[in-house]
C-alpha cells in the first residue's frame, strides 16, 4: 500500500507540473529568423530583449565521425585547443578578455559536430564576436598546449577507469556499434592520441571547419539585421569550400546475444543491456519516445522502475533511453544492483521488454507519457543558452524550425497500437549485448546469458 500510494502521489507532481506548463507553453513561441548567407553558413537569430545578454551557439559539422579509427580523439582534441592560442593572442589573453566583461567564450567536441558557445553582454556584442572569429578561424595549436591537453585526457581516462558507469557504458558501445565512429570514445585512447601530431590538427581545422558546414544560432538582445553586420565584420574571412561526402560503415542489428564481463571487486554490479536502435530523423522516433518512456524513460512511473525498484527492491535506479544521433543510436537499459541479485535483475528487465511487446499499453500510461512529454518540452527552450544549442541541433537533424510548434502534435498523435508497433519493432528481448561490471565469482552469471 505504501509503495502505491508513493506512486500515486510522484504521479500525480508530475502530471499536476506538466500541466501547469502545457497551460503556459504559449510564452514558449519563439521568432526565428532563418538566412542562409553568402559563404554558405546557416543562420538563426532569436530576438529576447528583456535581458541586455547576447548568447551565440555555433554548430559545426567536425565531430568524430570524421576522424580516421587509428586517430580517435582528433577531432574532440581539434576542438579544445581552439581557444588555447590564435595568430593574434594567446590562452591567457583569451581568458583574460572575456573574463573582464564577465562573459564567456569556448568550443567542445562531439559525436555528431563540435560546439562552440559565446555569452556576453549588449555592450560587449563586438569583443565577444571578435573572439568567437579568432578561435574558429585562426588557432595554432601551440605544441606545449598539445601535449599538456593530451596528458590531461590520458590522466581523465585513466582515472574514469574506476568508474564501472563508465567501462560499462564504452564496452557497451564498442560493442554495439562495432567499428563505427559511434562505437569509440569521444576523446580518443591513450594509444591513438599519442599518434595526432600538429599537422593533424592543422589539416582536421582546415578541412572542416567551414562556414557552409556551419550552424550559427544567435539569441537575445539583438536583431537579426545586427547579428548579420557583425557576421559580415567578424567572420569575412571565413570563406566556403566543398565537403567531401562523409563515408560511414553501415549500422546493422546483429541477430546474436552478446556478452562483455568486465571483473572488478564491487559490491554492487553494473549492467547495461540493449542494441542498435534508430537515428534522431527516424519517423518512429516521436512513438519510440512515448513507448520507452512507459517502459523505463518515465522515472517512478515508468514499468522498469516499478517492477525492479518498487516491487523488487532490486535496484535504487533503473531507466532506459534510445540514443539517437544523426546515422543512427542505440536502445539500452541500465542499472546497478548486488552482484548476487544480477541474474534476477537481468530477468526482469527482460521480461518488461517482453511485456509492453505483448499487448497494447493501458490508456492511463499512454496518457501519462503524452502529458509529461509533451509538458516538459518547454524546459529544453526556457532560457537564451537553451535555444540556441536546441536550434543548432533542430538544425543539423534537419527538424525544420516548424518543429517546435509541431513537437507536442507529434507525440500526441501517437496511439496505443503505435507504442505496440515501435516496441515489437525496436526491443529484441533475444538478441541484444549485455555487459555486467562486477564482482563475477558473485554475480555468478547464468549460463544463457554468457
Amino acid at each position: 500500500m505504501k509503495k502505491t500510494k508513493f506512486r500515486g502521489i510522484v504521479l500525480f507532481t508530475l502530471i499536476l507540473h506538466s500541466a501547469f506548463l502545457i497551460l503556459h507553453s504559449f510564452s514558449y513561441a519563439l521568432d526565428v529568423k532563418r538566412a542562409v548567407l553568402p559563404n554558405g553558413l546557416t543562420l538563426l537569430v532569436v530576438e529576447r530583449h528583456s535581458l541586455p545578454v547576447v548568447k551565440v551557439s555555433v554548430g559545426i559539422n567536425a565531430g568524430n565521425l570524421h576522424e580516421p579509427a587509428d586517430k580517435a580523439g582528433l577531432a574532440n582534441l581539434t576542438a579544445s585547443l581552439l581557444s588555447d592560442g590564435t595568430k593574434s593572442r594567446t590562452a591567457q589573453q583569451i581568458s583574460e578578455e572575456i573574463e573582464f566583461v564577465g562573459g564567456y567564450v569556448g568550443v567542445s567536441g562531439g559525436d555528431d559536430y563540435v560546439s562552440a558557445s559565446l555569452s556576453v553582454l549588449k555592450k560587449d556584442v563586438d569583443l565577444g564576436f571578435e573572439l568567437l572569429s579568432d578561435i574558429l578561424l585562426n588557432p595554432v595549436f601551440p605544441e606545449d598546449e598539445i601535449n599538456k591537453k593530451i596528458e590531461r585526457i590520458k590522466a581523465s581516462l585513466k582515472a574514469r577507469e574506476e568508474d564501472p558507469g563508465f567501462v560499462a557504458g564504452k564496452n557497451f558501445n564498442a560493442a554495439v556499434f562495432g567499428d563505427h565512429p559511434y562505437g569509440r570514445l569521444v576523446s580518443g585512447t591513450s594509444e591513438t592520441l599519442d599518434r595526432i601530431t600538429r599537422e593533424d590538427l592543422k589539416g582536421f581545422h582546415d578541412k572542416h571547419y567551414l562556414p557552409n558546414n556551419s550552424v550559427m544560432v544567435v539569441v537575445g538582445d539583438i536583431t537579426s539585421q545586427e547579428a548579420e553586420q557583425l557576421i559580415e565584420k567578424y567572420f569575412k574571412s571565413w570563406k566556403q569550400r566543398d565537403e567531401k561526402i562523409l563515408s560511414l560503415p553501415v549500422l546493422s542489428s546483429v541477430k546474436e546475444k552478446k556478452t562483455v564481463v568486465i571483473n572488478k571487486d564491487l559490491t554492487q554490479a553494473t549492467i547495461k543491456l540493449g542494441h542498435i536502435g534508430i537515428s534522431r530523423g527516424h519517423p518512429d522516433y516521436y512513438a519510440v519516445s512515448v513507448m520507452n518512456y512507459i517502459l523505463g524513460g518515465g522515472g517512478f512511473g515508468s514499468r522498469l522502475m516499478r517492477n525492479i525498484r518498487e516491487e523488487k527492491g532490486l535496484a535504487y535506479d533503473v531507466h532506459s533511453f534510445f540514443s539517437a544521433d544523426k546515422y543512427g543510436g542505440s536502445f539500452q537499459v541500465g542499472l546497478q544492483t548486488k552482484n548476487e541479485s544480477a541474474n534476477t535483475a537481468i530477468d526482469e528487465v527482460l521480461k518488461e521488454m517482453k511485456n509492453i511487446m505483448k499487448e497494447p499499453v493501458s490508456d492511463v500510461d499512454l496518457s501519462d507519457a503524452k502529458l509529461f512529454l509533451t509538458g516538459s518540452f518547454p524546459m529544453r527552450i526556457e532560457t537564451s543558452s537553451r535555444i540556441a544549442g536546441f536550434l543548432v541541433a533542430v538544425e543539423y537533424y534537419g527538424l525544420g524550425i516548424e518543429y517546435i510548434d509541431n513537437y507536442p502534435d507529434y507525440i500526441n498523435s501517437v496511439s496505443k497500437e503505435d507504442v505496440l508497433r515501435t516496441a515489437q519493432k525496436y526491443l529484441d528481448p533475444e538478441h541484444f549485448v549485455l555487459v555486467i561490471v562486477a564482482d563475477q565469482e558473485k554475480a555468478m552469471l547464468k549460463k544463457e546469458y554468457k
